[in-house]
């Protein structure tokens, strides 16, 4: 299977803290890769990374077989990567509406009507201004801007994080259609165990290095070696 993104032998530093250490993975085209890994392992600055919010001093990225690694962001999004941050980023003063065009249009399946279809919250509450939303529909909202790129590679950093069991499993719903979709996804999940429900191959992150790569079910049956690398849980 060919695959969406490459990584290979990254470096990465914020001034003289060397961060990323030689780090290497891949995203298989319309499979759901999950990066996972205690907190301050690296799993951010490895998403900067790729879309070059922090290029790395050393290695290279590779996406839809272009070599991405000195482009700045806004040319890898062009290329048909969306990004959804962690802590959401939407605008607080514009409405659901008026969030869901600012981003550039790109020809494609995902519209604000589909967007609508597939979120029925942010229909329901359209005119409301970001601040007024809940955590669970800031999310989904964050989620629908990157849609509406029609991306061909949907990144995710921490969907999960602060969210309501019950709003988990929905925001966890969309990413699974994402693949339904023939969308390549990358998340970045402290929720393990919903990361293996819907996960294809799965990446282990610890102290800026990766500490195990292989199939997501397998890593989930074993629960001492999912404590020992991620610190959580793969049971219900």
């Amino acid at each position: 299977m060919s695959a969406a993104l490459i990584a290979d032998g990254l470096h990465t530093y914020y001034g003289k803290s060397h961060i990323l250490h030689g780090v290497s993975l891949e995203v298989a085209q319309g499979r759901i890769t999950a990066l996972l890994g205690r907190n301050g392992a690296g799993k951010t600055t490895t998403l900067r990374t790729l879309v070059g919010l922090t290029p790395a001093r050393e290695g290279r990225v590779t996406i839809f077989g272009a070599d991405t690694t000195r482009w700045p962001t806004f040319r890898i999004a062009a290329s048909g990567v969306g990004y959804v941050p962690e802590g959401r980023r939407i605008f607080a003063n514009l409405s659901v509406e008026e969030n869901l065009k600012v981003p550039l249009e790109r020809g494609g399946p995902w519209t604000i009507a589909r967007i609508y279809e597939l979120f029925p919250r942010l229909a329901e509450r359209k005119l409301s201004r970001g601040r007024q939303l809940s955590g669970g529909e800031q999310e989904m909202l964050s989620i629908a801007r990157a849609l509406l790129l029609n991306p061909r590679l949907l990144i995710l950093d921490e969907p999960s994080q602060g969210l309501a069991p019950l709003i988990v499993r929905e925001v966890f719903r969309v990413v699974s259609q994402m693949r339904d979709e023939g969308i390549s996804v990358l998340l970045v999940e402290q929720n393990a165990r919903m990361s293996f429900e819907i996960a294809d191959y799965a990446y282990v992150l610890d102290d800026g290095g990766i500490a195990y790569s292989g199939n997501a079910r397998a890593l989930a049956a074993d629960e001492s070696r999912v404590r020992a690398l991620t610190g959580a849980s793969a049971e219900q």
